[in-house]
């Protein structure tokens, strides 16, 4: 086949009467098709043909078929013979009937090289384009955005069980590298320990049993790092992949001690999260807890369009793996949507994503109003009816002070750091605090002033108490209602797509799944909005039935 770019703009004549004939009311393909022509053009996707010298079947059409098959959640094999077989498949390609399309395996090699770069998010800014020169979608509105779990394509490996399994995996690839090299390191229980795939169960012995079985697993991989690492080894052995891999879940899991022994490190000694991975086959993939879901894998981002009178459509999706917090990737969505020139109005989020500095950055270099709930003031003063919490002072930052509600002047006006961010501490004077009258209304202890943490600017500060103030009004509530629909949209993609689980391994290729899921999103709210669904009644129960007439 031609590397040239090919037009699919004019479906043959045969495909659209056979399509029509068979479907006279359209598939959601169809519809889709009629509206926005050709999705995806060749000369948009140039680089995505085969490097390699081999036949290179339309880029565009592979891109169409990607989002097809993750729509209907079709395996590669199955999304292929739909190609071959399916009336609607070839109306939307613009294939002949007789077409044979092409082999499975032609659609993970397609999706390797989206995972290359930004391959994935041309495509879904490719479908955004098509979508504004539709009327169908617009910058300046309003969008949300939420985030779920996704689980790892891999099994759910103990402590214990990933180094026994990170040395097993490196011991197969060594073998096949050099088995020479490997065999004179081979221990006489090497075989019953690595030969097959590592599973533990109970060990016997409690902690200590767990302990001696994983020092075993140590001074086993141990052997083996340090003959890799020795002046007369192959220099290629030291950079295999899982020999690399090794190495680092032993800088993980182990450490020397003063005796010069390798020992189990305790499960409070373990480096984050962020940096250490729970599987050698997967090293994108990390554990994390939220609101008491634990998880090995990724997190992903969805944020959508919800206005009025257009399709809410998926305009970005964010990827990362389990430990990043939602709110670290507020910002960077802004920027991405900003480049795409699809920036929205009024963003809607949940209280992960907003912090007042957030709402200042959003506001400042965008123009974007970010809504959500500000964290509220969890101050004793506050959750105390009649307490004198933050907002019951008042703050002058021009001359540095604080005056409480009886009004004395604060004394103190510091900058202060907890946690890695910027405060402003303010303190009042002793004596005042220790003749207050109302005393036990501001504070609990028995001989120290008052103190406040203030964020460290003016700005910041009267975001946060605004916002406070705002969010308890029934008009902020009524807005904020909307980002609700958030929520369903991933349920959709949960229930329709698998968004749950991962099917690849590594960020990248997981990425590349997350996008074609939201375009797939796209393509069928897309078709339920030019052509919305018909409405299904239930079926009354008879004993509903009963009751009513009764009632």
């Amino acid at each position: 086949m031609s590397l040239r770019p090919r037009s699919f703009q004019r479906i043959p004549a045969r495909t659209v009467r056979t399509a029509w004939a068979a479907c006279p009311k359209g598939t959601p393909v169809m519809l889709v098709r009629d509206r926005l022509d050709v999705l995806f053009e060749d000369e948009d996707l140039l680089d995505l043909y085969p490097l390699d010298g081999r036949p290179g079947f339309s880029p565009g059409q592979l891109a169409l078929v990607s989002v097809l098959q993750f729509a209907e959640n079709l395996s590669d094999r199955a999304a292929a013979d739909a190609v071959r077989t399916r009336i609607d498949f070839k109306y939307a390609l613009g294939l002949e009937l007789e077409d044979p399309g092409f082999d499975y395996s032609v659609l993970s090699e397609f999706r390797a090289r989206l995972a290359e770069g930004d391959g994935a998010d041309r495509l879904l800014r490719v479908m955004l384009v098509r979508l504004v020169e539709a009327g169908m979608l617009k910058a300046g509105g309003r969008q949300r955005t939420d985030a779920t779990h996704v689980l790892a394509a891999v099994r759910t490996l103990s402590r214990l069980e990933l180094a026994g399994e990170s040395l097993r995996a490196a011991l197969e690839e060594l073998a096949e590298a050099d088995g020479n090299w490997l065999l004179p390191l081979i221990g006489p229980e090497w075989d019953k320990r690595y030969g097959r795939r590592v599973e533990i169960g109970r060990v016997p012995g409690g902690k200590a049993g767990v302990a001696e079985m994983a020092e075993t697993f140590g001074r086993d991989g141990q052997r083996v790092l340090a003959a890799a690492w020795a002046p007369d080894a192959p220099s290629r052995l030291r950079v295999l992949p899982q020999v690399e891999i090794l190495r680092r879940v032993w800088v993980h899991h182990y450490y020397w001690d003063a005796g010069g022994q390798l020992r189990w490190r305790d499960g409070h000694a373990l480096p984050p999260a962020s940096l250490r991975f729970d599987s050698p086959y997967d090293t994108d993939a990390h554990y994390c807890v939220k609101r008491g879901t634990g998880w090995s894998g990724y997190r992903v981002h969805l944020t959508e369009t919800c206005d009025t009178g257009r399709p809410e459509v998926v305009v970005h999706v964010a990827t990362t793996i389990a430990p990043v917090q939602d709110g670290e990737l507020t910002g960077q969505i802004h920027d991405d949507l900003t480049a795409a020139a699809l920036a929205p109005g009024e963003h809607v989020v949940d209280a992960a994503y907003i912090t007042p500095a957030r709402v200042e950055r959003a506001q400042r270099v965008h123009g974007i109003t970010l809504l959500g709930p500000i964290v509220p003031d969890h101050s004793h003063q506050a959750r105390d009816r009649g307490g004198f919490d933050k907002s019951a002072f008042t703050i002058n930052w021009d001359t540095h002070k604080a005056i409480c509600p009886q009004g004395s002047v604060s004394r103190e006006w510091r900058p202060l750091r907890i946690s890695g961010h910027d405060y402003i501490q303010v303190k009042f004077a002793k004596a005042d605090c220790l003749s207050c009258p109302v005393r036990s209304q501001c504070t609990s202890s028995a001989d120290r002033p008052r103190a406040l943490a203030l964020l460290p600017t003016r700005e910041l500060h009267e975001i946060q108490a605004l916002n406070r103030l705002d969010q308890q009004s029934e008009e902020w509530q009524r807005r904020y209602a909307i980002r609700a629909g958030a929520e369903a949209t991933l349920s959709q993609n949960v229930r329709t797509c698998g968004l749950h689980r991962t099917r690849y391994r590594g960020l990248r290729k997981t990425h590349v799944q997350h996008v074609l899921t939201a375009m797939a999103c796209n393509l069928t709210r897309v078709a339920d909005w030019i052509e919305p669904p018909p409405t299904t009644h239930r079926r009354s129960t008879r004993f509903h039935a009963l009751c009513t007439t009764a009632a």
